[in-house]
């Protein structure tokens, strides 16, 4: 049985597309995996295809994308590597040309992926340089036409506890510093009714939670009864359609978050967990960003949330160092950040993106004054994170069970990883010989103790419990 090696790098919004892809070559009888290889692991002559889903973000991501190439070139020398996601959109002449065993597929096609199994199996001798010719011949041809936006979906989840489901990609704002937009086009909505019956599915295939990606919930918007449906009202309808299924959202922009959302999202299947995308906290960067908000909607959209649901989880992104941010911007940052109370904050440093317009914006920031602006931000984060998980010791919460390649023994010890509704990503210890053993998927009650030491953690855990 021939196998194909997947890496995902990036957004939530890849992991979903991969997992879809992976299940068209599971339903084609291929064996998949999607373990990330480290550089020590070694590789396998069985692999005849290795499938990387890449990100343009940031310059690093790009440099991580190469890496993680050339690693799987060395690793699996009969296999092709097929590239594909964001990198490959903007960047697919250059990664072509970084060996003849590559071949590059635009994030904008990716669906194409899904009929790769097919020729597959027609000419199951072709492998290294003639498979990934073959393949490059058989992307060009479908990149000529439109690929449906949505067609990775999937009802089975083999590698992620918790399923996803893709409802909205593209973006059709101009936001100076982003290439995302430039790789993933304009924005298209998943139909509220195909929307519908994906998450009806997932319920019935005894999925406990889904959660709903986007690149910019904002711009969905769905042909709906005599009108069209945004965001809310697509919720509403989901959750109208279901009966147990929770429901998370990946991240949200702060121009959406309103009563009438509000009103929807109180209902206790979503989740109480909230990224909401900010990027600093200063009206005047915010401005040069070409950011479609202000900062007082971001604070308005707190309040809000803080109204609508107990104690959540309240998460940002914040870019620092954006070119012409003062030590005054970026105190309102700093301000912005202590008075929301956010539990998280994912901190960038600015990456200039070609292509964009901020690439040439000046006066640049200096990379020594925003590395002390993104540890500033770090150091707020997991001092917030840890008294909100303390602020929840003893307490009772419920909580899904992460896959089980996720437990491991750890000191005569054996851990079980599980995230809470409010997202704590928990550690349950078991005695090795436990046979009281939660499955992974399955949603447990758990106690939440501490928040762990930088030494107990294993893996993305941050918090310790016990089953209740």
């Amino acid at each position: 049985m021939k196998t194909i090696h997947f890496e995902t790098l990036g957004c939530k919004l890849n992991q979903v597309e991969s997992e879809g892809a992976a299940r068209a070559f599971a339903d084609a009888g291929f064996a998949v995996t999607m373990e990330s290889l480290s550089a020590k692991d070694a590789g396998s002559d069985d692999v005849s295809l290795c499938v990387i889903n890449t990100c343009t973000v940031t310059a690093k991501a790009e440099q991580k994308a190469r890496r993680i190439i050339r690693m799987l070139l060395l690793k699996f020398p009969q296999a092709a590597v097929c590239v594909t996601g964001c990198y490959a959109q903007v960047e697919a002449a250059f990664i072509r040309r970084m060996d003849s065993r590559i071949c590059v597929l635009g994030g904008q096609h990716k669906g194409v992926i899904a009929d790769v199994p097919s020729l597959m199996l027609r000419e199951p001798d072709l492998c290294g340089e003639k498979l990934a010719e073959k393949l490059q011949a058989f992307f060009d041809e479908k990149s000529r036409g439109s690929t449906p936006a949505f067609k990775l979906a999937t009802d089975t989840f083999s590698f992620h506890s918790r399923s996803s489901l893709k409802i909205q990609d593209g973006c059709n704002n101009v936001c100076t510093y982003c290439r995302i937009r430039l790789a993933r086009g304009k924005s298209v909505s998943l139909p509220v009714e195909e929307a519908i019956a994906q998450v009806q599915a997932l319920e019935k295939a005894g999925q406990s939670e889904v959660v709903l990606t986007t690149v910019n919930i904002a711009q969905y918007r769905s042909p709906w009864k005599d009108g069209y449906a945004d965001f809310a009202e697509l919720l509403r309808q989901l959750l109208s359609a279901t009966e147990h299924i929770f429901f998370r959202i990946s991240s949200l922009y702060p121009e959406i978050v309103d009563e009438r959302l509000c009103e929807v999202i109180a209902n206790p299947r979503v989740q109480s967990h909230f990224h909401i995308s900010v990027q600093s906290g200063s009206d005047a960067v915010l401005a040069r960003m070409k950011r479609p908000y202000r900062i007082a909607t971001v604070y308005k959209a707190v309040e809000l949330l803080r109204k609508t649901k107990d104690r959540p989880f309240l998460a940002c992104d914040v870019i620092a160092g954006f070119p012409g941010e003062t030590e005054e911007d970026f105190a309102l940052t700093k301000k912005m950040c202590e008075e929301c109370g956010f539990t998280w904050v994912h901190a960038f440093p600015f990456s200039p993106r070609p292509g964009t317009e901020a690439y040439t914006m000046r006066p640049m920031v200096a990379n020594n004054i925003t590395s002390d602006r993104v540890a500033w931000l770090e150091a707020f984060s997991k001092k917030s994170r840890e008294a909100y998980i303390s602020s929840f010791a003893g307490e009772t919460v419920s909580a899904v069970c992460e896959t089980v390649h996720r437990q491991r023994l750890v000191r005569d010890r054996l851990i079980v990883h599980a995230v809470t509704q409010n997202f704590l990503h928990c550690q349950i210890v078991f005695p090795p010989d436990s046979q009281n053993i939660p499955r992974a998927g399955s949603v447990v009650q758990v106690k939440i103790r501490r928040p762990l030491t930088d030494a107990e953690r294993t893996g993305e855990s941050d918090t310790l419990a016990e089953l209740a």
